[in-house]
């Protein structure tokens, strides 16, 4: 292989919360000094790439807000590509500005998409009106499944649970594991799956997604899975490091 592209997770592998893990602007700028194309990639809807931008900042890394790719911005790639223009939204700021970019008009009355990312405002009416929409034709759409943050906050896969169980239907998710979201971030790069790796800190939606994508992985210790973990998924990561401080470029062509 001859690495010429990067897909790197954020939560977990360059971040905790909002300090920075121990050499990852050190890593972030050999990628981009070497001028490797890198995305940085969150299955998180609810910051859009300027707030993310910002959070590095105030963790003392300098990098501009085009590397960031969300699931909520992967969500209104996906729509943008299929017809209907009418959505019933049920989440943040950043996947409604993302929604808008795109061309939709949020709306419970008839809506071609029921869309459902991450809110702290949940409440009984929006699962009853996502259910009611989705049962009645609404397309089904997720930004992401991960089920909670850390805490137990509760995340999109939680919230869409409950639509799921009154409707029947399930939704399409977005983010990773899906190998869409791999897809769109190579896209936004014009990249190709055998010349990317993907880094990432959990083997069940980073890695996996990599692995279903057909790109390279590298797994990082220093967030969700560790290395005992490698032995109950059917699948193995290319890599493994302690950190992304411990990553050799040179290592991964």
């Amino acid at each position: 292989m001859t690495l010429k592209n990067v897909i790197c997770d954020i939560d977990g592998v360059l971040m905790y919360d909002n300090k920075a893990v121990e050499g990852a602007g050190a890593f972030l700028h050999r990628l981009i000094d070497n001028d490797v194309p890198v995305v940085l990639l969150t299955n998180y809807p609810s910051q859009t790439a300027q707030d993310l931008a910002n959070r590095f900042h105030s963790a003392g890394i300098e990098v501009p807000a085009s590397l960031f790719y969300t699931s909520a911005m992967a969500t209104a790639d996906f729509l943008s590509q299929q017809p209907g223009k009418k959505a019933y939204v049920i989440g943040e700021g950043a996947l409604v500005h993302e929604l808008y970019k795109a061309g939709f008009t949020l709306t419970d009355v008839n809506p071609d998409f029921v869309i459902v990312g991450e809110t702290r405002s949940y409440n009984w009416e929006m699962m009853h009106k996502a259910a009611y929409c989705v049962a009645n034709g609404a397309r089904f759409i997720a930004t992401n499944p991960d089920t909670h943050a850390k805490g137990f906050v509760p995340g999109c896969g939680a919230l869409c649970a409950g639509i799921e169980k009154i409707s029947g239907r399930s939704p399409f998710y977005v983010g990773k594991p899906s190998p869409y979201i791999i897809r769109a971030a190579l896209n936004r790069i014009h990249a190709h799956s055998e010349e990317t790796i993907i880094i990432g800190d959990n083997l069940r939606t980073d890695i996996l997604a990599g692995f279903q994508a057909g790109l390279k992985t590298a797994l990082v210790l220093s967030g969700v899975s560790q290395q005992q973990d490698v032995e109950n998924v059917p699948f193995r990561p290319d890599w493994i490091f302690p950190s992304v401080a411990s990553i050799d470029l040179a290592e991964l062509n």
